[in-house]
């Protein structure tokens, strides 16, 4: 079944985009402005202890001493409750690496069902990066989107992010939804420019940012699934499929690095401009936390991973000795409202069964997700067939 849009409707879904992008340039002018973006209404304001430099940790009696972690910038968080347990220049603005790519499947896995199959563009690939991380998608090959997203959350594959944004409006569009999808968050320190995390000129996030990310992750049950695999098998254009591993080594235990007890993900990055950088989460005694790390100094490329290990072991024995110093959580949290408190839902519309004269040989999701007073509709130009056997 071919699942499509009249040109009319593509027509008026421009007219939206626009609508839509609009509700972006306050933040624009305010970040060429120099003055703080304020986010969205509902947003919590974070305590000023946690915009100090240096590191904030309120310990109580029998609090465990943290340990010795050379990263530039670093948070402790109950993934639960949001609670920040202690941190380390949360709010520094660093370059984040495949690490961004947890805002890319927050922003992008709700509008594209696992099942929908497509056939690779040539213009899909042209854009990725050199040097980035492949997974190996090949032009011409049809995949599922749900082997995309393997490639993207084990392999930390560019070239399968590059083909998931085209099947929501493209590079930009893309980038500006995942934008507006961290102000709805509270995630105030994140901009934007390359959805997969390659190195581009003012992009940035934060400690504070990742943990925010990982925590709203760990709570889509897709999402979830994805960042805790440690394999999967990625459709081959010749010989079959083959196996792929995560990258993750806190998750898989390669390369020497000890698996972390109870670790369930999330997404690990690097780049020679970010160093290394890590989310991660672990669940043990009926509790999830979740720690990030931003390009550690000392100890080498394996060094996110122990020092990730490191806080989680203190996160863990200081459950219930130590005071908040800030909170993840925003006032919505509990009781969500108002349009920027959705998540993207797609909205999807059947053509005619069969392919008849007239009716074009592209299909057209439309991804719309309130952004401020503004809506943004994506249209995406592919043939999309569902795939009954997922």
């Amino acid at each position: 079944m071919t699942i499509g849009f009249s040109s009319r409707a593509v027509r008026s879904t421009c007219v939206l985009c626009v609508a839509g992008l609009l509700t972006l340039m306050p933040a624009a002018a305010a970040a060429r402005s120099g003055r703080p973006d304020p986010g969205p209404p509902g947003t919590t304001t974070q305590p000023a202890s946690l915009y100090r430099p240096g590191t904030q940790v309120r310990p109580g009696p029998g609090a465990p001493g943290l340990p010795d972690v050379s990263a530039l910038s670093w948070v402790v968080a109950d993934a639960g409750s949001g609670d920040v347990l202690a941190a380390h220049d949360a709010h520094r603005r660093l370059p984040p690496a495949s690490t961004l790519k947890t805002l890319f499947a927050l922003t992008v896995l709700p509008v594209l069902p696992g099942g929908i199959r497509h056939e690779v563009r040539a213009d899909e690939l042209s854009g990725v990066g050199p040097g980035s991380s492949l997974v190996g998608v090949v032009e011409g090959h049809t995949y599922r989107v749900s082997d995309l997203w393997n490639g993207v959350f084990l392999n930390s594959g560019n070239d399968a992010v590059h083909v998931l944004a085209s099947l929501t409006g493209g590079w930009n569009a893309t980038a500006a939804r995942m934008q507006a999808r961290a102000r709805a968050l509270g995630a105030l320190d994140t901009h934007v420019r390359s959805p997969d995390g390659y190195d581009a000129p003012g992009q940035v996030s934060s400690a504070f940012d990742l943990a925010v990310f990982g925590r709203a992750g760990l709570r889509n049950p897709d999402f979830a699934r994805y960042c805790g695999k440690a394999e999967a098998f990625f459709p081959g254009s010749e010989g079959g499929p083959y196996g792929i591993m995560n990258t993750n080594r806190l998750l898989t235990g390669a390369d020497g690095v000890a698996p972390y007890p109870g670790l369930v993900g999330v997404k690990n990055g690097y780049t020679s401009h970010a160093g290394n950088t890590l989310i991660a989460a672990a669940r043990r005694d009926g509790r999830t936390l979740v720690v990030t790390v931003m390009n550690p100094q000392d100890g080498g490329g394996h060094a996110v991973y122990e020092e990730a290990r490191s806080l989680l072991d203190w996160g863990f024995a200081a459950s219930g000795r130590v005071e908040p110093v800030g909170s993840l959580a925003r006032d919505e949290d509990l009781a969500p409202s108002g349009p920027e408190a959705a998540a993207p839902a797609p909205v999807v519309s059947a053509g005619p069964t069969g392919h008849e004269p007239g009716w074009p040989d592209t299909g057209a999701i439309l991804g719309a997700a309130g952004l401020g007073a503004g809506v943004m509709a994506l249209a995406l130009r592919l043939k999309l067939v569902r795939d009954d056997g997922s």
